[in-house]
C-alpha cells in the first residue's frame, strides 16, 4: 500500500477521494431463461501464494474508514456489489506494485490479501471469471469488489455498471509463479525469493511541512511531551517537504493509543503511513 491510497473508483467512472458518491445498482432483473455460463475457470492447484510486499499492512485509513487487511483468504465467500474500473487507471500503479492492465482478469478488493485469487459469479445471469485481486478498492458503500473491464466484459456487466456477484477464494493457477507465467494475458506473475520481501512498518504522520524548522519546532514539542520516538522525514524527491513521524506502531490498538494522548495535548490529524524497509 503506498502512504497515500490513489484516487478511489466507483461504477464505469473513478472519481477522486473529495467526489465520491454511491452509484445506484440498475442492472437488469434475472430472467427467466437459463443462466448462461463463460468459459470454464482457469485449474488451480493448492499452492497459497505468497504475499505481497506492498499492500499488505495491518490495517489502513481512507476517507476516515478504517480497513483491516485479512491475515488470510482461505475459505472467504461473499455476495455483493461489484462495479468496474478502466481506461482512466490503464497503465498506472496498483497497491501492489503491479501496473493496472485493463485488459488483464484483475480486481481490487479492500481486505483480501495481496495477491488473491477469486471466482466471481454474476448472480444476474450466472456468468463467472477467475481474476487475481492486485489492488485496493472500490471505497463507496455497499461496494464488494472492482474489477477490471475484462473481467466486467467477461461478465457481461460493462453496460450496466454493477451487478450482484459472488466472490469465492480458489487457488492461485498453476503456472501463477513462474517467471515466465501471466494470467489471462496480464501482468507477469514473480515469485518472490524467500528473504528479498521488504519489511513494511506503520507510522503515525503528525505533519508535513514546507519549512524544516517547523517540522523540528513539533519534534520538539512532541519529545517534551512524553512522544521520544518522533522525528522529522525528508523526501528525498520533494526537498521542500518534510514530514513528522512518529513509531514505528504495531498495530491498530496502538495507533488508537497514540492519537488520544496526541489528541490530549492538542495534536490531531494523525493518519497512518507505510514505510518498507530497504
Amino acid at each position: 500500500m503506498r502512504a497515500a491510497m490513489r484516487p478511489v473508483r466507483t461504477c464505469a467512472a473513478l472519481l477522486t477521494i473529495g467526489s465520491l458518491a454511491a452509484c445506484a445498482n440498475n442492472a437488469p432483473q434475472p430472467s427467466s431463461t437459463a443462466p448462461q455460463t463463460a468459459a470454464p475457470a482457469p485449474s488451480v492447484s493448492a499452492a497459497s501464494p505468497p504475499r505481497s510486499d506492498r499492500g499488505n499492512p495491518p490495517f489502513y485509513e481512507v476517507l476516515g474508514k478504517r480497513y483491516h487487511v485479512l491475515p488470510t483468504s482461505a475459505g472467504y465467500v461473499q455476495r455483493g456489489i461489484a462495479s468496474w474500473y478502466g481506461r482512466d487507471f490503464h497503465g498506472l500503479s496498483t497497491s501492489s506494485g503491479e501496473t493496472y492492465d485493463m485488459n488483464a482478469m484483475t480486481a481490487a478488493h479492500t481486505t483480501l490479501p495481496l495477491p488473491t485469487w477469486v471466482e466471481v459469479t454474476n448472480l444476474v445471469n450466472g456468468k463467472r471469471v477467475v481474476v487475481k485481486v492486485n489492488d485496493r478498492g472500490p471505497f463507496v458503500d455497499n461496494r464488494l469488489i472492482d474489477l477490471s473491464f475484462a473481467a466486467a466484459t467477461a461478465l457481461d456487466m460493462v453496460r450496466t455498471g454493477t451487478t450482484r456477484v459472488e466472490v469465492r477464494t480458489v487457488a492461485p493457477p498453476l503456472d501463477a509463479f513462474r517467471p515466465e507465467a501471466t494470467v489471462a494475458s496480464t501482468t507477469p506473475v514473480v515469485a518472490q525469493a524467500a528473504g528479498t520481501v521488504a519489511a513494511e512498518r506503520m507510522f503515525m504522520q503528525i505533519g508535513a511541512f514546507s519549512d524544516a524548522e517547523n517540522a523540528e519546532r513539533l519534534v520538539a514539542r512532541l519529545h517534551a511531551s512524553g512522544f521520544p520516538n518522533s522525528s522529522v522525514v525528508s523526501d528525498p524527491t520533494q526537498r521542500r517537504l518534510h514530514r513528522v513521524w512518529l513509531g514505528p506502531v504495531r498495530d491498530s490498538v496502538e495507533f488508537d493509543e497514540i492519537d488520544a494522548r496526541l489528541r490530549a495535548i492538542g495534536v490531531a490529524g494523525a493518519r497512518l503511513v507505510v514505510d518498507r524497509a530497504p
